[in-house]
């Protein structure tokens, strides 16, 4: 690899960054942290640094790739796209070309950030009453979660090659080179990779697939042997040599449409032909005098993350301290209140009207935070979507890169599931989405990840679904210092809120706010959530508070943040320990 690339493990070799101070200018009872020494011994866990550019991906291969871009010169916008197309090739459960996502990309140069939507629609031939039998029972496993029909139009080779194309400075050629030469001459089996195929036998029911993804004689690959995936290396070629067309219009969608009509899917020429990306404005808040940037719909990560930050600025938590058991009775009341408004308004805002100003009003917030209660949680049947009339004026993964030039990308993308539908487009090596299953089937049936839906989120042709997706930007004074994301389906609101409040209310760093013990609550069911490490004593106070507390979720890690940061001409980077493989590259 390069000599100037600086590889660490997930804890870093290096000690802490500047942790940010706190703004007080107009909330009186907030923490005043004064700025720390760039090197902080008494931090427990610190970011990976670099001087010329930081990556961060839940793949240390791929973090590797991006960070060879930036090396050899390319910007973030190169990297990203780069390290998006090597997560199809390594980390196959999430990493895609046959699915869909977001990204938050700053154009330093230009000072402008921009959303650009890249999830998959609703093929022209769905229709609201697909997935049901005779009976009105839904067909979960057979139609709606693992077979043909359950994908829709394939979104991230059109949003990697629009981020190149308008903002890069390499060709689509030069940045899938890399993922070329790995899924061609083939990658070293991880211990994460082996135990992903050992515990995903349904891929052996797809022929394709199981050519994909098992040896001849369909045992599998053991830690240590090379896997090679020459049909996605065709893929790759083809969109290298003949641009997105081969993969919408050409060669490749040819051989999709092919085995969509050979499986009873639903993609044809015309719904890859039409497919467009598209360039959105990000949903803007702030806290405690640091800007907020994120996705906006169909994405409601964004929306609810400033949301539930705008609840929680009217309360003194620094003061209450992390893991207390009052703030997190706080967040979690935040939580349920947020959620509950997603389960109403959220949708396409193409086809329906969503009130983001309302949503993210921070009027409507002080009137929520005025409902929360010090004493007593309030029971999920006691709250309902609010009226915003009079306010209006779990798999999938994330990175985030920065270069020397302030260039960010914030990328979650997505095939649903792990693995998604299972299905491989044969003589492709396309694993393909099953992300029919975030549209809302009927408004009392709970979506794939068990959110209450929106009838502003039912099946229609040509439709996006809602997701919970969204890379967050942190600026202060006009200039991007921080970008996060996570997977984690429902969780991953919650995840993204936790993170950008312990830097910014906690003042912890970047590493040290990732691996801070996580809560979830999204409404319904009435339940808290818990990740292991919060004191008994806490969770005692918070059950006579009234919380119903998730005994058996307390282990289960929730999310995976993805982080940088730049901060006094240096740049720090950390990977979440929850998900294995996952490693932080700084560029020197």
């Amino acid at each position: 690899m390069l000599k100037k690339i600086h590889h660490f493990t997930i804890a870093g070799l290096y000690v802490l960054a500047t942790i940010i101070p706190v703004a007080t200018d107009s909330i009186s009872f907030a923490q005043e942290t004064p700025p720390q020494p760039l090197f902080e011994y008494s931090a427990i866990n610190h970011p990976v640094m670099g001087q010329k550019g930081m990556v961060a991906s839940h793949n240390q291969l791929s973090s590797e790739i991006a960070a060879e871009i930036l090396a050899k010169g390319g910007n973030a916008i190169d990297a990203g796209a780069a390290l998006g197309f090597a997560l199809a090739v390594t980390l196959p459960r999430a990493g895609n070309i046959g699915g869909g996502g977001f990204m938050l990309v700053h154009v330093a140069a230009e000072n402008r950030t921009i959303a650009i939507d890249f999830r998959e629609t609703a093929p022209a031939a769905a229709n609201q009453d697909m997935y049901f039998d005779e009976d009105g029972n839904v067909v979960l496993n057979e139609t709606y979660r693992f077979s043909h029909k359950s994908s829709a139009v394939p979104g991230s080779v059109a949003g990697l090659a629009h981020i190149v194309e308008e903002y890069g400075t390499m060709t689509l050629a030069e940045v899938l080179e890399p993922a070329i030469r790995m899924a061609r001459d083939g990658i070293e089996v991880t211990y994460d990779l082996a135990a992903d195929l050992s515990r995903s036998q349904r891929l052996k029911s797809n022929p394709a697939a199981l050519h994909k993804f098992y040896k001849p004689d369909g045992s599998n690959y053991e830690v240590g042997e090379l896997w090679k995936q020459p049909d996605l290396a065709w893929t790759l070629s083809e969109i290298a040599e003949h641009g997105v067309d081969a993969f919408y219009k050409g060669s490749v969608a040819k051989k999709i449409v092919a085995d969509m009509e050979a499986h009873n899917g639903l993609i044809t020429m015309q719904d890859l032909a039409n497919y467009q990306v598209l360039e959105r404005e990000p949903v803007r808040g702030t806290f405690r005098g640091f800007d907020i940037a994120a996705m906006p719909a169909p994405s409601s990560g964004g929306t609810h993350v400033i949301q539930m930050l705008n609840i929680l600025e009217n309360f003194p938590l620094a003061k209450m301290g992390p893991e207390s058991a009052d703030a997190l009775h706080i967040i979690a009341e935040a939580m349920k209140f947020s959620y509950a408004d997603r389960s109403k308004y959220l949708g396409d805002p193409d086809f329906v009207e969503v009130p983001t100003e309302a949503l993210i009003s921070k009027d409507y917030a002080r009137d929520l935070a005025a409902k929360i209660s010090m004493n007593r949680a309030l029971p999920s049947d006691e709250i309902a979507p609010g009226n915003l009339a009079i306010y209006e004026s779990d798999e999938t993964t994330h990175y985030s890169v920065v270069d020397a030039e302030g260039n960010m990308v914030g990328n979650t993308y997505t095939l649903m599931f792990s693995f998604g539908s299972g299905v491989v487009i044969k003589g492709t090596g396309i694993l393909m989405n099953n992300n029919m299953g975030n549209f809302t089937l009927r408004s009392d049936i709970p979506d794939a990840f068990g959110l209450m839906g929106s009838e502003n989120n039912l099946i229609r042709p040509n439709r996006r679904p809602v997701s919970s997706m969204s890379p967050v930007m942190v600026s202060r004074d006009g200039q991007p210092i921080l970008m996060t994301g996570s997977p984690g389906g429902s969780k991953i609101i919650s995840a993204n809120m936790q993170m950008v409040l312990n830097v910014l209310e906690f003042g912890m760093n970047i590493a040290d706010a990732a691996v801070a013990p996580r809560i979830h609550h999204q409404w319904k069911p009435d339940v808290m959530e818990l990740e292991s490490g919060i004191s008994p004593d806490t969770v005692t106070r918070l059950i006579d508070l009234g919380h119903n507390i998730n005994f058996s979720q307390r282990s289960a890690g929730m999310g995976s943040l993805q982080t940088v940061m730049r901060e006094d001409g240096m740049f720090f980077g950390f990977s979440d320990p929850r998900r294995p493989g996952a490693g932080a590259i700084g560029v020197d």
